[in-house]
């Protein structure tokens, strides 16, 4: 902008320089706003760099979560009301027909979801892959504190290579609490101890999306 060309407007006292010179300072109240506006929501917490262990041939619940980048933890009172999560897992899995398998999220001693034991057909070497979202509904103590946690679970079996699952949808409003740490963690659990059963995941990543 070239100094002594402006218009100003009806009413306007003084020279066009003072016209133009509001004008500049409206522009820079209008960047520096901009430059103050929150950064997203939308962005990454955590991703696995490595494959978590296998689980097999045990009863004993093991974790799903590979060694990475990022954490799995929000601080004590580092929630907010509205707080939305997805978590996505991949990975392989073998068993035998009718195993059953258990695919719990918890933070703590809280559960925050689980698919319970399900019944597996055959699968020798295939994919699954796990889709979870949580949505922090409430603050506080246990008992006051509530999260709202649904996902889905799939496999693909031997048999025609098509896939199946399981799929919850859980409310905590009784033992998740925001006045206390909270740690993320993902654990499968065989309901018995077999060389034919085995879990693990490549694949891992948790976003914050509001």
């Amino acid at each position: 902008m070239s100094l002594g060309n402006g218009n100003p407007k009806e009413g306007d006292k003084g020279s066009n320089f003072n016209y133009e010179l509001k004008v500049l300072q409206g522009l820079e109240s209008i960047a520096v706003a901009l430059e103050n506006q929150p950064t997203s929501t939308n962005y990454g917490l955590y991703a696995a760099t490595a494959n978590s262990g296998t689980i097999t041939n045990t009863t004993i619940p093991g974790s799903l979560v590979g060694a990475g980048v990022g954490t799995l933890s929000v601080p004590a009172n580092g929630f907010k009301v509205g707080d939305s999560f997805h978590l996505n897992m991949m990975g392989h899995i073998t068993c035998i027909n009718n195993a059953q398998l258990a695919i719990t999220l918890n933070s703590g001693s809280a559960i925050l979801g689980t698919t319970g034991f399900i019944t597996l057909a055959a699968a020798t070497n295939k994919h699954w892959d796990l889709n979870v979202d949580f949505t922090i509904r409430a603050l506080g103590p246990a008992g006051t504190a509530s999260i709202a946690v649904g996902g889905m679970f799939n496999y693909s079996k031997n048999a025609a290579n098509i896939f199946e699952g399981s799929n919850f949808i859980e409310i905590n409003n009784t033992t998740f609490q925001t006045t206390a740490p909270n740690i993320l963690s993902i654990n499968a659990q065989w309901f018995a101890a077999n060389a034919g059963n085995s879990v693990y995941s490549q694949v891992c990543t948790l976003n914050k999306i509001y």
